[in-house]
């Protein structure tokens, strides 16, 4: 966040210690095992259950709830690793409420669907907990893959390749492995540092090296990669910042919204960490209620989720729209950033209202402006440098259904690949699927 502790406005610990470590408790606290059989018994177990169609990783959903209410929640968790290797993270961030809870049954004819998320994670954490790995390792194949970034994508790949008996190397950029799980989310939503828990039990597998700090086209290369390994896998995620195109977007306090999560993430005390009295985020996703959300519970007094279309068209789930407004966030829709104003720092941003003509989205001429001591870019990132010999699709690497490339030998998948969601659980069903494909490709 650069220089911003010394810019007036945004500053450190605006609430005591305490009350900030409330504020970011776990969002939704774990079931006890009374809890989890009650939610359980809901189950219909449907024969051709509409839930795990919804899933993108397609887990037996009607199975593992069966054996939770069996009294076997660690057999569960095996059902659903089985299918989705980081299914203790989805289970805290996957936006059930439009896939397999929507669709639920109970949901349909009740009003109140099965908590699938949170029997999913009672079976992860119970699992988890008793410190086990499910799985073990095959016969070494004497093969070796490249996985290029430790997000969920290219951890479900490099624990279904190490699974089959493969050689894994991982080359991540950061310091840290993780992905958005570790840098990119809200901390209530993984809170006492799971994502890194969570990163160290997938290793258990076997057969992975981790080599950090390694950032495709400055410590390795693409070609490097290609000669060392017998194939590779991209899992690079999006590093470019979309602009907002809007005058004096460069004045102090106008800030990238992904990185002030990752900070927050990072930061041992939040106390330490500044906000803005009067915060502004521009965009409509996760991320821009993540960063807005986040900002109210550090303290800002007034925050605001400003949004370019109508409420219907919001990317952010109605749960997550509903989620801002209960922490006092304000939504605000159809306007769009027309210019940051200040002497050097930003002070003031200017929205002017949208409509859309049914041709395209256009600006009315009638402007609003709001008290903005921080504004939070949350409208999108890019591909960043194709990597060397890439065909694109848009502005992320073509794939096909499997994952491969334009590149003979080089797969991808996760945000940097195009088709997808960009949600963690379509990452890590790309990667597994990415998986089995190079699997089949070395030893068919």
């Amino acid at each position: 966040m650069g220089n911003s502790q010394t810019t007036p406005g945004i500053v450190a610990g605006r609430l005591p210690a305490d009350r900030i470590q409330e504020n970011f408790d776990d969002l939704h606290p774990a079931y006890a095992p009374h809890e989890a059989a009650v939610a359980a018994d809901r189950c219909y177990f449907c024969h051709d259950a509409p839930c795990m169609t919804a899933c993108p990783t397609s887990i037996d959903i009607p199975l593992f709830i069966r054996q939770i209410a069996t009294g076997t929640p660690e057999a569960a968790a095996k059902t659903i690793l089985d299918q989705n290797i980081l299914g203790g993270m989805c289970a805290r961030v996957c936006p059930t409420e439009t896939l397999c809870e929507e669709v639920c049954v109970r949901e349909v004819a009740e009003g109140k669907p099965v908590e699938i998320g949170r029997l999913q994670r009672y079976a992860t954490d119970t699992l988890m907990d008793a410190g086990k790995h499910p799985f073990t390792r095959a016969a070494p194949t004497g093969k070796s893959v490249a996985v290029v970034g430790a997000g969920p994508a290219g951890l479900s790949c490099a624990h279904r390749l190490a699974m089959l008996g493969h050689d894994v190397v991982i080359y991540e950029a950061r310091p840290k492995a993780g992905g958005l799980n570790e840098f990119g989310i809200a901390a209530y939503k993984a809170p006492n540092g799971f994502a890194t828990a969570e990163v160290d039990w997938l290793m258990q597998i076997g057969g992975i090296t981790l080599k950090e700090g390694q950032a495709l086209g400055d410590q390795i290369t693409l070609p490097g990669l290609k000669d060392s390994h017998d194939a590779v896998f991209l899992s690079i995620g999006l590093s470019g910042v979309n602009a907002l195109r809007a005058e004096g977007e460069d004045r102090e306090g106008v800030e990238d919204a992904v990185s002030f999560i990752a900070e927050l993430r990072q930061t041992s005390d939040l106390t330490t960490l500044p906000v803005g009295r009067n915060v502004v985020v521009i965009g409509g996703g996760m991320t821009a209620v993540d960063a807005a959300v986040q900002s109210k519970l550090l303290g800002a007094e007034n925050v605001t989720i400003a949004y370019r279309r109508g409420q219907e068209a919001m990317p952010a789930s109605k749960y997550e729209q509903d989620l801002a407004a209960q922490n006092g966030v304000r939504l605000m829709f159809n306007v769009q950033p027309v210019a940051v104003h200040g002497n050097g720092r930003a002070v003031e941003i200017e929205l002017e209202y949208t409509t859309d003509t049914g041709s395209g989205l256009t600006g009315t001429g009638e402007t609003v402006r709001l008290a903005a001591d921080q504004v939070f870019k949350a409208i999108g990132q890019t591909l960043g440098d194709t990597p060397e010999g890439i065909t694109l699709e848009g502005r992320k690497i073509a794939v096909n259904d499997t994952g491969r490339t334009s590149l003979d030998g080089v797969w991808a998948g996760g945000d940097c690949a195009s088709g997808g969601d960009d949600l963690t659980v379509t990452a890590v069903a790309e990667g597994r699927d990415a998986a089995m494909d190079i699997h089949a490709t070395l030893v068919g």
